[in-house]
Parts: structure tokens; sequence; C-alpha cells
């Protein structure tokens, strides 16, 4: 049976509350219409986020991001969008998402928000490797 895309954001039980730790996913193919000529707008989603007592779950993810694909939104309004959704869904200690939507126009738009819950303080940096952007898909 085909998958359709959806609103709704499973989640799943922390496997790890007792600690810190951050989720990284890249979602490389997000596409939404421009509200004002309705061409597609293609951007890669980055989502980093430190949970608290829920993650969200990969597929009703990938069904919820796919199901903004006919629907217009100017960038600012579906990365918040996108990121208050997530938000109420985990209730993550802290979440980052950045949209980096491809050119249009000669101008490429970057869109960063975030979530912190109240009182959740970072602990100091460790630094280690980082993640670079698209790590997962290229060589």
């Amino acid at each position: 049976m085909p998958s359709l895309p959806a609103k709704t954001l499973e989640v799943f039980d922390n496997p790890a509350p007792h600690r810190d730790y951050q989720i990284h996913m890249e979602i490389p193919e997000f596409t939404c219409l421009c509200p004002k000529t309705g061409q597609p707008d293609f951007a890669t989603l980055i989502l980093d986020y430190v949970p608290d007592k829920r993650c969200v779950e990969l597929k009703s993810l990938k069904l919820y991001v796919w199901s903004f694909r006919d629907e217009g939104h100017f960038h600012e309004d579906v990365t918040n969008r996108i990121l208050d959704d997530l938000a109420k869904a985990t209730k993550p200690r802290f979440m980052r998402l950045t949209a980096r939507f491809f050119v249009r126009g000669g101008i490429f738009t970057n869109v960063v928000a975030e979530h912190r819950k109240k009182g959740w303080q970072p602990p100091s940096r460790v630094d280690l490797a980082a993640f670079d952007a698209q790590s997962n898909t290229r060589g």
C-alpha cells in the first residue's frame, strides 16, 4: 500500500532521557510552493535537537515533510511552522531547524529557527568533530 502525505508526527520514548545528546537529521528533498507564483521551492532541511522524553519517528517525519509539497508558504513561515509542530510533538530540551532553500531569482535563502525548553541550558561544549552539511550523502 503506497504512503500518503500526513500532518501527523509520531513520537517514541527517548531511550536515554538521563543525558543530553544531539540528534542530527538532513532532509534534502523538501518542497513547497511559492505563494506568489505557485512555482516549486526546494530546500534541504537540517534538524538538530536535544530530546527530552520523546523523539520524532522518521517515517512520520518523512510523510509530514511531504505534506507541504502542494502548499504555498513563504520560506520564513514554513520553517517556523515546521519547528513549532516538531517542538509541540517532541517537547525537546533544544531544537534548531535550518532551511536551506535553493536559488530563486538569483537569491539563496537560509532560515534558522530555534526552540529552547524553559530553563534548559546546554552543558559546556566539548569540541569534537562536527557534522558537515549533507555529510551522509557525500563521499
